[in-house]
């Protein structure tokens, strides 16, 4: 298996603002009209977006929210965990990787809106996915959690936003 300083170097991999390295692999020619989507969009999106997605040891995607529905589909590497707090304020965690028999999933969709962070598991050294957006992804859609407000809203899970946020100003 090749190492994720290989993956980065060969799959043209750039750092995220979230934490991690990604790169965009497909932006659909099409858009939807804004007056066509539901409410909180700025303007016209790209009909659905796709990225590449690898997370080292010891980093994580901080906690953040995006305004499209984001399905996460696992390529190489080892579990990564998918930590989600719905609208209710309900934490899921999903088990993203190879091991089916095990109850780890191929793909996981995370709703519009819901605030969501993810890491590799203690003994994985790197997880690489791929996140397909619809509708399409602009960085406009995307709001990183404050932790200490993320926190307070829900302090049933405030050690883990604590662990996974990087703040607004990072």
């Amino acid at each position: 298996m090749p190492s994720a300083a290989d993956l980065v170097a060969s799959l043209s991999l750039l750092p995220h603002p979230e934490g991690g390295h990604y790169r965009e692999t497909y932006r659909a020619a099409g858009t939807v009209a804004a007056d066509a989507l539901p409410g909180g969009f700025s303007g016209p999106r790209s009909i659905s977006t796709a990225i590449l997605y690898l997370l080292e040891a010891n980093d994580f995607s901080a906690f953040h929210r995006i305004r499209s529905d984001e399905v996460w589909h696992f390529h190489l590497g080892g579990t990564l965990w998918i930590h989600e707090i719905d609208p209710s304020g309900k934490l899921t965690t999903t088990c993203l990787g190879h091991d089916v028999a095990n109850g780890e999933q191929l793909q996981h969709v995370v709703p519009a809106g819901h605030w969501f962070a993810a890491q590799p598991a203690p003994s994985t050294s790197y997880s690489l996915v791929g996140c397909t957006v619809a509708p399409g992804f602009a960085f406009e859609d995307f709001e990183m959690a404050d932790p200490a407000a993320l926190a307070a809203q829900w302090p049933a899970h405030g050690e883990l936003i604590a662990r996974l946020g990087r703040g607004v100003s990072e």
